[in-house]
């Protein structure tokens, strides 16, 4: 059985790679080696199981937060962001990169779209930075890795996904996300900073007349996303609502931001609810598709032999932890975070609690690779949604090579956070603490 147990896992693997359908390749899959090695009575539990994940309350924040994403999106906030901070930094060396970072965090904070930020900051500050001369490398590697970071800022949709395949309350863990994303966009920032110090020339400063209405934009700029981002995040931390409350009332804030600006119409609001239902229908495809793999994949005696092997390993629980986080990172080359998040991420939860692991520390340590995997070649999507709107000079091969030092601070942070585990810890404690837990 055990033969049939890998087979089964590589098959899985190599459908992906080849390109069929998440879902219905998650399906097929576990139809056909449940039905040989266990029957097909055996689905009669499947059910159940998919009316557990359907009638998931925590769940119901994904649709709402993907909404408020996508109407923030067409509301022009990333247009104005981009402009304001443009303004605001570019006079410095590496000022037009470093804005494109601050956006991305901003942006992560409110719409947590990566496909749209990445594609929107594309369109508007790549040719720019071009322009001014920045180098093709820095210019595509910033604004591919900023667009990801909606992936580790909350509210993240992949730290609701995790909360709920790990059972850790998605509160907690986006309080546990804090501390890292900032710590990333720091160091994003750093890393600008340094090679625009020491390279002039592949970050130029921009000579520009002083506006000096700049401190009026920069506050009009900035105020309606960051009252929407307390509105949301503080309403978490502080206990006030849960996390699918607080995406209600995000949802409810995005059209207000959208109608203060002018760009709440009909058509607006009818593509906003189709493309909602057809992101969300995704990811509830493929959350069923790998409820019926795990179901099987339990069935056979998979998570008993993935358990052996991983108690196994040399160095106790740290072996663990390295080989979880270099699996993750290796697959984060071929597969998507989604599929990472409901066919691996379930295998390892339950071995991580039995070695006594803190499940918050690993999901954010999770999360930050699966961030990763947008950006790691040949199938990182923030790569092809970078190169589908890039200028024609911009080749694949200069983002390629500008993503590069950006992953390498990515695994860093995760390095770093297996070191120091506070740094994750600590908010949440402290936001216990304060609420008398």
């Amino acid at each position: 059985m055990t033969v049939w147990i890998v087979l089964m896992f590589l098959s899985l693997m190599l459908m992906l790679m080849l390109g069929y359908p998440v879902a219905f390749t998650l399906g097929a899959i576990a139809l056909l080696f449940g039905g040989v090695f266990l029957g097909f009575d055996f689905f009669h539990l499947l059910p159940l199981r998919i009316w557990g994940v359907m009638t998931n309350f925590t769940l119901l924040a994904v649709p709402l937060f993907i909404f408020m994403g996508i109407v923030l999106d067409k509301s022009g906030l990333a247009e104005d962001l981009l402009e304001t901070m443009g303004l605001l930094f570019g006079r410095l060396r590496g000022g037009l990169a470093v804005s494109v970072v601050v956006v991305g965090a901003l942006l992560a904070a409110t719409t947590g779209v990566v496909g749209a930020t990445v594609v929107t900051m594309g369109i508007i500050a790549l040719p720019t930075m071009l322009r001014r001369n920045y180098s093709r490398q820095l210019s595509t590697g910033t604004i591919a890795a900023a667009g990801t970071l909606g992936q580790i800022i909350p509210p993240s949709i992949v730290l609701i996904l995790l909360g709920d395949v790990m059972g850790v309350p998605v509160g907690r863990l986006f309080i546990g996300a804090v501390v890292p994303g900032m710590l990333l966009v720091a160091l994003f920032l750093v890393y600008i900073s340094l090679h625009a110090w020491l390279r002039p020339e592949v970050a130029p400063a921009i000579t520009a007349e002083t506006d000096e209405n700049i401190v009026r934009k920069v506050f009009l700029t900035l105020l309606p996303p960051l009252i929407l981002v307390v509105g949301v995040l503080g309403s978490i931390f502080f206990g006030i609502a849960s996390p699918t409350e607080s995406a209600a009332v995000g949802a409810l804030g995005a059209l207000l931001l959208a109608a203060l600006h002018g760009q709440l119409s009909l058509d607006r609001l009818n593509e906003a609810m189709r493309l909602t239902t057809r992101l969300t229908s995704m990811v509830f495809l493929i959350l069923i598709g790998a409820t019926a793999f795990g179901l099987v994949f339990r069935g056979m005696g998979g998570d008993r032999l993935v358990l052996d092997v991983m108690t196994n390993l040399p160095g106790g629980t740290l072996g663990f932890l390295i080989a979880s986080m270099l699996l993750i990172f290796l697959l984060g080359f071929f597969l998507d975070f989604l599929q990472i998040c409901f066919i691996v991420v379930p295998i390892l939860a339950p071995i991580a609690a039995g070695m006594g692991v803190d499940l918050l520390w690993l999901a954010v340590l999770i999360a930050i690779n699966l961030q990763t995997s947008f950006l790691t070649p040949p199938f990182g999507f923030s790569l092809f949604y970078l190169k589908a709107v890039a200028p024609k000079e911009i080749r694949i091969q200069h983002i390629y090579q500008g993503i590069i030092p950006f992953i390498s601070i990515q695994v860093g942070t995760i390095v770093l956070l297996c070191l120091f585990p506070a740094l994750i810890t600590w908010l949440p404690d402290l936001m216990d603490r304060m609420q008398g837990l």
